[in-house]
């Protein structure tokens, strides 16, 4: 296959809003060892995206500056060693950087190949919230069958991928969303419980649903707000993982006691500065468990809205609106 020598992408020339970022003409990147070169038919827009744009998630030193960490399309180079892929198959990939590009280069131990049934548009919303749940609901937090989770945020992406995939594992799943709307739709995907944050106490509603227990695991992207509440509203033995600070990251007062008194453990980690090894085990932890899940339509991507890799500026705007419920997935070319 001839390719190109230049491609389009988001350029960054400074750190700010959405109107900051603007479609310029670049190089082709070239895989290196271990990597595939895909031509990209859609990305997905992740709420990293938009910290690496106001400059509080800068890309690892040896990863593209181009924003973009989930991607779909077709391999048309490989780098060396690659031998687990081949020209043409269709992936989707966590992306170290640079997804937002009509090429992009990704580690081949990061790629899947399309569940069988998906286009590139359902392709590209799995990576990011896959990986990232994966890592810290099932590795991390050790949830399990038979035992219950509060999912915050549940109508993002990631909370819509943790709800069907805790509720398919076998856990009860209650979670906090911002509306009526949001909280029916989390309903729709499983949830035991969807709590309006904005109306009703979140601790309040898990003790009476667990009648007085507390949930194991507390799956939290809104960090130092949420801290002192999420310790309350876990049970004996139980987990907080953190994988986001939409409510800062820096807590003011809380009471610990509760860490000792119930035995909890606190955990979190992001997606970007785990090994590449690490982000393997990830990746064939999917393969075998949860991509037949897709397959057999047990769970699938939430796609909110499909919008053109033109108009990243708008998407960008309506990710911090936060008036989304699932994915934002650009398509390219």
């Amino acid at each position: 296959m001839s390719l190109p020598a230049t491609m389009r992408h988001v350029d960054l020339p400074t750190h700010g809003g959405p109107e900051v970022m603007r479609l310029v003409e670049g190089p082709l990147p070239s895989p290196r060892p271990g990597e595939v070169l895909v031509k990209v038919e859609a990305a997905g827009i992740n709420r990293p995206d938009v910290a690496q744009r106001q400059g509080a998630y800068p890309p690892p030193k040896d990863a593209s500056p181009i924003l973009g960490l989930e991607i779909a399309g077709e391999i048309v180079a490989l780098g060396e060693g690659v031998t687990d892929f081949q020209l043409g198959d269709r992936i989707c990939a966590l992306a170290n950087g640079g997804g937002y590009a009509e090429y992009c280069t990704v580690p081949a131990t990061q790629a899947l190949p399309f569940p069988k049934g998906y286009d590139a548009v359902k392709a590209a919303a799995l990576p990011e919230t896959f990986f990232t749940v994966w890592a810290n609901l099932f590795q991390m937090a050790g949830l399990t069958e038979g035992e219950t989770v509060l999912i915050h945020g549940g109508s993002s992406g990631i909370g819509t991928t943790a709800i069907q995939l805790a509720k398919d594992f076998g856990a009860t799943v209650y979670t906090t969303a911002g509306s009526a709307e949001k909280c029916a739709a989390c309903m729709d995907l499983g949830a035991a419980r969807a709590i309006n944050y904005k109306l009703e106490d979140f601790v309040e509603i898990v003790k009476e649903e667990t009648q007085g227990r507390g949930v194991d695991v507390v799956l939290d992207m809104i960090g130092a707000a949420y801290f002192d509440r999420n310790l309350q509203v876990l049970a004996k033995d139980g987990c907080l993982s953190i994988i986001a600070f939409l409510g800062g990251s820096t807590v003011e007062k809380a009471n610990l006691a509760p860490i000792m008194v119930k035995r909890l453990t606190v955990t979190g980690s992001t997606m970007r500065p785990r090994t590449a090894e690490e982000k393997r085990a990830i990746r064939d932890d999917l393969m075998t468990e949860v991509w037949p899940r897709l397959e057999r339509g047990d769970l699938a991507p939430v796609i909110h809205t499909v919008m053109p890799f033109e108009d990243v500026v708008e998407a960008h705007r309506l990710m911090e609106s936060s008036a989304h419920i699932g994915k934002i997935v650009l398509t390219v070319g």
